[in-house]
């Protein structure tokens, strides 16, 4: 089954979330509904760049890397204007 790499962006404040999901519009429905304990706070929240791959491990991988420091100025790096 195709699992996802997303990141969020709050709308309202400076904040980005990166996560896993096999359904990127239901994850997306959960951050927005108040269903997530971390983004709850910082609603309404919107995707600005997502990651397709064929296995669980590989997108646990990458999420584990775009949430340490490399990965953070990676993302630092593509999302200059471009949200």
């Amino acid at each position: 089954m195709e699992t996802f790499i997303y990141v969020i962006k709050s709308l309202t404040y400076d904040n980005r979330y990166v996560g896993v999901t096999e359904n990127i519009e239901r994850r997306l429905l959960e951050h927005n509904s108040g269903k997530c304990r971390y983004t709850k706070g910082r609603i309404p929240w919107k995707v600005i760049y997502t990651e397709k791959y064929s296995s669980l491990g590989e997108a646990r991988k990458r999420e584990i890397f775009l949430k340490s420091g490399q990965g953070r100025k990676y993302l630092n790096s593509i999302f200059v204007y471009n949200y």
